[in-house]
């Protein structure tokens, strides 16, 4: 019987502080994007990243662009990050070109307006890196399929790079490919398997973000500006995966504080994200039905606890192997059309909060060990507003978990636990395959005003 039961939210303690990026790690992905640039017919590869398109080139580097671009080029026998004014002498964080395996070169012109524009142009450190009519990959953020593009176009000549770097690049290469999908896609990106060290910086991410969370949930009273309510999470430092979010009543959910006041009979959703997690919940500013308008009528039983019991069959199918059309079927058969799920249900996640996502329909891409997995499934409708057990998890078959165990046995055991506590104490189904990594996991607090009840099945 789903029900509701008041209980202290878990606290499995504080993880150490994950290990840092090394040397190995860097050129060992050097390494790998050669090997698949040279799969992929190309001559060069052109990493394009800035401020909110940064993830593959920092996965790859260590190093993100602040207030600028940057463009990595990376040919078979050489290695060339460009950055502007302001990031040139910060490049030095990346391992790669801390240790002679990167070189670096000014282009002022990736600088911000204004700045001294006194530098070896762009089209001049590409000319004399890319080899002259060759097969240039470009890497972005994002793919195109053949439906998204005008009849007759070729997905392939689809960039999603800035002109001024396309252009050049154009003009120097017989072709240009978008290639994105060899760092992003879900079944074979680069990008889209953790290592044991990835899922201790995951958890460390993860924690930083739910415990912030808590302190946030554990704060709201009535009449408290959202402002308030942020500043009661002591957000702890962590580069943001996305803005903050608060929003309650008509507010659309992507906002951030605008001054608005928690009122009972509200309804609200919030989230923390940094790089690697995104912790959201959804409910109502409310200590019980009885707060909640008469449109709301059957919040908990009609919409929450079939959600909650649709999330633990989402955990159950979090197995290797399964295939992501699968996922998606079985969402969309608990729930009905009502709950308005649009997104994806469940998509990997990275430095970047959304990668890509096996789950589609009819995907026949299957879960992977190693892949990190946001529980994403978000309902919204229109009396009820919405409800969410946002958390990140890694999927991990026995060879990774006993990798994980050998390597950062803490990170293991505060995993295990987790998942003990989802089981036993709040009822779902999860199977060995799936790492939880925040405590927040498993906890839906429907009445935001009185936290501490929480849906058990």
């Amino acid at each position: 019987m789903t029900r509701l039961q008041r209980m202290d939210w878990p606290d499995n303690g504080t993880p150490d502080l994950p290990p840092a990026f090394s040397q190995r790690e860097a050129e060992a992905r050097l390494h790998a994007v050669r090997a698949a640039m040279t799969r992929a017919g190309y001559a060069a590869l052109v990493i394009y990243g800035d401020r909110e398109h940064a993830a593959n080139l920092h996965w790859l580097t260590g190093f993100d662009p602040r207030f600028e671009e940057a463009v990595l080029v990376v040919t078979e026998a050489d290695a060339l990050l460009i950055a502007g004014n302001e990031c040139l002498a910060y490049t030095v964080v990346s391992p790669l070109v801390a240790g002679g395996k990167v070189r670096t070169g000014l282009c002022a012109s990736l600088s911000l307006p204004s700045q001294p524009r006194g530098s070896r142009r762009l089209w001049e450190w590409l000319n004399g890196i890319i080899p002259a009519a060759s097969r240039v990959g470009a890497v972005g953020w994002k793919w195109y399929e053949a439906d998204e593009l005008p009849p007759g176009a070729d997905p392939a000549l689809a960039l999603d790079i800035p002109a001024f770097l396309a252009d050049p690049l154009r003009d120097r290469a017989a072709r240009v490919e978008n290639a994105t999908g060899l760092f992003m896609h879900p079944g074979h990106g680069l990008r889209a398997r953790a290592s044991v060290d990835d899922i201790a910086r995951l958890e460390f991410s993860n924690h930083m973000a739910a415990s912030a969370l808590r302190r946030m949930v554990f704060s709201f009273q009535d009449g408290m500006t959202d402002f308030a309510a942020v500043e009661a999470a002591r957000i702890g430092g962590l580069p943001l995966g996305c803005h903050v979010t608060f929003a309650m009543g008509d507010t659309p959910g992507l906002s951030g504080p605008i001054g608005d006041r928690i009122v009972k009979g509200r309804p609200a959703s919030f989230n923390v994200a940094h790089w690697g997690s995104n912790i959201c919940r959804a409910g109502w500013m409310a200590r019980g039905a009885g707060d909640l308008p008469a449109s709301a009528a059957g919040y908990l039983e009609d919409f929450v606890f079939p959600y909650t019991r649709a999330m633990s069959d989402w955990c159950a199918m979090m197995r290797p192997g399964v295939p992501g059309g699968s996922v998606w079927a079985m969402i969309h058969e608990r729930l009905s059309p009502e709950f308005g799920i649009t997104l994806n249900p469940g998509h990997l996640i990275g430095l970047d909060e959304w990668m890509s996502s096996p789950i589609m329909p009819g995907s026949d891409i299957p879960l992977a060990s190693g892949m990190a997995m946001q529980m994403d499934v978000i309902p919204a409708h229109s009396a009820w507003g919405s409800t969410r057990m946002e958390d990140g998890y890694v999927l991990a078959d026995d060879g990774l978990r006993e990798a994980l165990a050998r390597t950062h046995p803490n990170v293991a055991r505060r995993c295990a636990a987790r998942a003990e506590f989802m089981r036993r104490v709040i009822g779902m189904e999860v199977p060995e395959s799936l790492l939880p990594l925040a405590d927040s996991c498993g906890i839906i607090a429907p009445w935001l005003l009185d936290p501490a009840q929480v849906v058990v099945l």
